[in-house]
């Protein structure tokens, strides 16, 4: 990819598809797990009612007094719902299926689409990344995440439909662009699920590529058995098996996102 100077202080990536199953949830954990293990203290944000990168980092919801809802209403800081992870440097701001019920709280209020921007004000200075796993929607909870985002990753899957799906997403964002925050830009688009055993994924890569050019990054993510097991274990698969493919191709994509951010 061509880097552009980005200052890396308090940098927010939104992970973001409104189509499901394409690895958004897997890359939002395993991308923060990277950039801490390689040394950026980095804040992972489940921003999904589902709480699915909470499991995947071991947290059971039941067991939480505060979570994302509570900081997007305002009634707890972030600091003060904030989780420590078994990564050095990465710590979680989990979610419950509570965070479902914001979306039709917040309809009555104004300026609704910067809560999360104005919760995220304070902690954000205390970290080097900060990577919001957006819900498969394009409501008002991602709306929120692209407000405070400075940029977006886009996971697309490499089967025949991607590029279809994601001309919704692309949508939201020019309108995100125009209206909300000018600065938001599309940091990467990254190639999940990738098999280059099989035709019609090089073909779809490929379409992919031309389509976004050199925002598309150069790791790909394969199908790797090991990163399809972590979650059920409650781990990153940088965690769970370290010496994986998976947890090889996280890594790099790492090393892309800091050479960006630089």
């Amino acid at each position: 990819m061509v880097s552009q100077e980005v200052e890396a202080i308090g940098r927010v990536i939104a992970v973001a598809n409104q189509k499901g199953g394409v690895g958004k949830t897997t890359t939002a954990v395993n991308l923060a797990a990277a950039l801490a293990e390689a040394g950026e203290k980095s804040l992972l944000i489940d921003f999904d009612p589902q709480g699915n990168a909470s499991t995947s980092l071991g947290v059971r919801q039941e067991e939480l007094r505060a979570c994302c809802y509570n900081v997007l209403m305002k009634n707890t800081t972030l600091g003060e719902a904030l989780l420590a992870t078994e990564i050095p440097l990465l710590s979680l701001l989990p979610a419950t299926t509570a965070l479902a019920g914001a979306e039709i709280e917040l309809v009555q209020y104004a300026n609704r689409e910067y809560w999360f921007k104005e919760a995220l004000a304070e902690t954000r200075p205390a970290f080097s990344f900060i990577i919001i796993d957006c819900p498969p929607s394009l409501g008002l909870l991602t709306l929120n995440a692209l407000c405070a985002a400075d940029s977006l990753i886009i996971p697309m899957q490499c089967e025949f439909f991607a590029l279809v799906g994601v001309s919704n997403l692309l949508k939201t964002v020019s309108v995100v662009q125009e209206q909300l925050n000018r600065s938001l830009q599309i940091e990467g688009v990254l190639l999940t699920m990738f098999d280059g055993r099989l035709n019609v994924n090089n073909q779809v890569a490929q379409e992919i590529r031309n389509y976004f050019g050199n925002r598309v990054y150069q790791t790909h993510i394969p199908r790797n058995v090991r990163l399809s097991e972590a979650p059920s274990f409650g781990m990153p698969v940088l965690l769970y098996d370290p010496r994986s493919k998976g947890a090889y191709c996280y890594r790099e994509l790492a090393q892309e996102v800091l050479a960006y951010a630089r």
